[in-house]
């Protein structure tokens, strides 16, 4: 914003300056994309009440590659450069594939709530592989922050589970990592190309995995079609996996990856809202004073 005003002393006028109507446009599809994603584990619970896990996982990244593949070619968009290639695959490998397969099989013994808090650390993870990524050196307190917050989730998930980690512990820890990389590797790419273009294209890099991995497991998990299930399922297909990376990225690209991060802030608060709404979940006082904690080590590291 500027102001502006005549020489007779008027009122000045705000006037909105180009640069202010992209961060306003970027900042609204970064929020766009948290909400999407806040619905992710709600959704995938109310489909593994239909399908099974390799199914859901396989099924949704064939429906979301098909709706991308068509965009891209009803846009008649040209083949991604060679040199991209690479970063389109950590994309593919760690969005497409890695965090949905190890969410969906953490969820089959974890509930939403609990894996909403172990996720919250996914900015600080993106953050850490970002700087990794590039080599950026954070200011000193960036480091004692980021290990109160990894300290408080570990916490959290040791204490729920009487002083153990479990395999869905795992699995959601091993989610942070494929998506940290996935995000870190999108968010660069949609600094050259559009950010629909990165999601869409590492949909469809993954179609010759997810067409026969969608045949085999509906070969041999059970399907069991309800409401719930398959409304899960066109979530996490179109939904999460599509749309909402689409306008993340979008919004990555307007106002960069650490501003984005910073509104992801929301996201397990958000999760826990709707475990609560439409599962009918409850949990204990812990989930959602440990998701403020992480919130605000995290801020801490953003303003680092």
């Amino acid at each position: 914003m500027r102001a502006q005003s005549s020489a007779t002393g008027t009122t000045p006028i705000a006037v909105t300056t180009p640069a202010a109507e992209r961060r306003g446009f970027g900042t609204g599809q970064a929020a766009l994309g948290v909400l999407a994603f806040s619905l992710t584990f709600p959704a995938t619970a109310w489909g593994l009440e239909s399908f099974g896990p390799w199914t859901l996982v396989a099924v949704r990244s064939v429906l979301a590659a098909l709706v991308a593949g068509g965009c891209l070619l009803a846009l008649r968009v040209p083949l991604p450069e060679r040199r991209h290639l690479p970063g389109l695959a950590v994309v593919a490998a760690g969005v497409v594939l890695g965090f949905p397969l190890l969410t969906t099989l953490a969820l089959q013994t974890s509930t939403t709530a609990h894996a909403a808090v172990v996720v919250g650390l996914l900015p600080l993870t993106t953050a850490v592989c970002s700087a990794l990524r590039t080599g950026h050196r954070p200011a000193r307190r960036f480091w004692p922050a980021a290990l109160a917050g990894a300290a408080a989730v570990v916490a959290f998930t040791v204490g729920r589970n009487g002083g153990a980690l479990t395999v869905a512990d795992a699995h959601l820890f091993g989610a942070l990592l494929v998506c940290a990389a996935g995000y870190t590797e999108g968010g660069r790419l949609a600094r050259v190309m559009p950010g629909w273009r990165v999601i869409g294209w590492a949909l469809v890099l993954c179609l010759p995995l997810s067409v026969p991995g969608a045949a085999l497991a509906l070969s041999y998990e059970p399907v069991t079609p309800t409401v719930h299930g398959v409304s899960g399922l066109l979530w996490v297909a179109l939904g999460s996996q599509f749309l909402g990376l689409v306008v993340w990225y979008r919004g990555m690209a307007a106002i960069g990856v650490l501003k984005a991060s910073q509104l992801q802030l929301a996201q397990p608060l958000l999760t826990l809202v709707w475990s609560a709404l439409l599962l009918g979940e409850t949990f204990t006082a812990a989930a959602p004073l440990t998701a403020v904690a992480v919130l605000v080590c995290i801020a801490v590291t953003q303003r680092s």
